[in-house]
């Protein structure tokens, strides 16, 4: 890994949370390869292409305004090398939520691995696995 694709990735991650913790759900699914997987432990399947990623952004998104909260997906301590089929990396991910008003409490803490591919130029998510360190097995 060169310092140019640490800091792809890095700018990569900091642009893909934001998004997502701003609500954009559309624009956050399109940072995802359009067969895109994602699998996280509050799921009984993977989720497969930006649609249905988009749709989980979105209920996410609707349960977090009902609950007046804000969410504020902290990405840390990134590892990524090279493969064949392009980067794998590997993410501590705390999610920080703060409800309307009050004081801010570390809501999640887990290890993201995706397998970013590059397309057209740009980093995108080809495949995400989310481990929850509360959980049995991460």
């Amino acid at each position: 890994m060169d310092s140019t694709d640490s800091t792809d990735i890095q700018q990569f991650y900091a642009r893909h949370m934001q998004l997502l913790d701003g609500g954009e759900a559309g624009t956050w699914a399109a940072t995802f390869t359009p067969d895109a997987t994602f699998a996280s432990p509050s799921m009984t399947e993977p989720v497969r292409g930006r649609d249905g990623i988009a749709a989980g952004a979105r209920a996410a998104a609707e349960g977090r305004a009902a609950a007046g909260e804000v969410h504020r997906h902290w990405v840390t301590m990134t590892t990524a090398r090279s493969t064949g089929d392009g980067i794998e990396t590997v993410s501590y991910v705390q999610i920080l939520a703060t409800p309307r008003g009050g004081a801010p409490r570390v809501h999640l803490s887990c290890v993201m691995r995706d397998r970013l591919v590059r397309q057209d130029g740009e980093l995108l998510v080809a495949e995400r696995r989310i481990t929850r360190d509360d959980r049995p097995g991460g």
